[in-house]
């Protein structure tokens, strides 16, 4: 901020407006970020605006659309710095400075490199008022992804379990259904419909034959993403059915030759590689222009996932129940960690109970 300005209430509440439009497209602007916009004239909303998805029109378009001519001298609310590049769409820098607003409050700098303050320079060089950081915290949050992605070029990876009190994920015949409530599966069905891809492994696929869907919660369906090195994998499972979502299949080279012809026939995608490693599905879907991976995988792939750099965030659901089971299945198997002190500590800690199930979320 050029000069210390006072944030507002009213500042803040128009803000988490911006939020909850942004979120209305949640799941479908990959490997664009979450935006929405308000344009405000003495105190009231006179347009409103969200980016729907890749090749549309940014949210300040949509907003300034919305307002028409009554955004001349009006304040723009805007929870991304407005771009300055031209991308798949021409910049919204320009669009703002076209409609002559008085004033531009945005929640955050952009971390892309070709935006990165250039989009507020251009405002403020055209004479438009800047104000930075209103609700930064919640609009870095709604776009974790987005900022993952382009800082680390990578896929954002959550890694969701549930598990009895006594760390089990399953019993000792491999049983799993249910370990947790009803609210708590429905929270994962919503958390899917905010991710571009969900992962699970071979094992999953045999013993549980899922869906992977939103189970209606919203239109969209993440990409279904299955790994198995041998592709030793049922001829008849619900992710075959690639009408209501599309199944992507990561295996070694030449396995089970047979069965790739039978799923490819069923419309199911399948990549060979050399060596299956989560880090090398991770740099496949990168390239896809996802940002937001839910694995869902056994504790096999999970150690993996975890080993390999490709989950950021867990999210752990305990449910208030006993298995016991010495060869029970827990969440992550070994990661070759001896000691307590070597133990890996989630920061940023949020815990939630959900019926009589606790949600407890952190970063890696």
């Amino acid at each position: 901020m050029n000069k210390e300005t006072k944030i507002s209430a009213f500042d803040i509440e128009m803000m988490q407006k911006c939020l909850q439009l942004a979120q209305r497209a949640s799941g479908q602007t990959s490997p664009n970020p979450l935006v929405g916009s308000v344009v405000v004239k003495d105190g009231k909303i006179i347009g409103e605006g969200f980016h729907p998805g890749v090749g549309q029109p940014h949210a300040e378009v949509f907003a300034l659309k919305d307002a028409g001519e009554q955004a001349k001298g009006a304040t723009v609310y805007v929870s991304l710095e407005p771009c300055n590049h031209y991308g798949r769409t021409p910049p919204c820098s320009e669009a703002l400075i076209k409609a002559q607003v008085a004033k531009v409050v945005t929640g955050m700098v952009d971390p892309d490199p070709r935006v990165a303050g250039g989009g507020i320079k251009k405002l403020r060089d055209a004479g438009i008022e800047v104000v930075v950081g209103v609700e930064e915290t919640a609009c870095r949050q709604l776009n974790e992804a987005f900022i993952h992605r382009i800082l680390q070029q990578q896929p954002f990876g959550m890694l969701k379990y549930a598990m009895t009190l006594d760390g089990k994920i399953a019993a000792t015949t491999g049983h799993s259904a249910w370990v947790t409530g009803k609210a708590s599966r429905h929270l994962v069905h919503q958390v899917r419909s905010t991710c571009d891809a969900v992962i699970i492994g071979g094992n999953t696929v045999r013993k549980d034959n899922p869906n992977l869907t939103t189970h209606g919660v919203t239109a969209h369906n993440p990409l279904r993403v299955v790994m198995s090195r041998s592709l030793d994998l049922p001829t008849e499972c619900n992710l075959w059915n690639v009408d209501i979502a599309p199944t992507l299949i990561f295996t070694e080279t030449n396995s089970n030759p047979a069965l790739q012809k039978e799923l490819i026939g069923k419309g199911v995608n399948i990549i060979t590689v050399a060596a299956l490693t989560p880090k090398i599905v991770m740099e496949h879907l990168y390239q896809k222009e996802l940002s937001k991976v839910l694995w869902e995988c056994g504790g096999t792939l999970a150690a993996r996932a975890i080993a390999d750099g490709t989950i950021q965030k867990v999210m752990a659901f305990v449910a208030p129940k006993i298995i016991g089971g010495i060869s029970a299945p827990s969440p992550v198997g070994n990661l070759g960690l001896t000691t307590m002190t070597d133990a890996l500590q989630l920061k940023q800690i949020t815990t939630q109970v959900i019926d009589s199930d606790i949600l407890i979320e952190g970063y890696l």
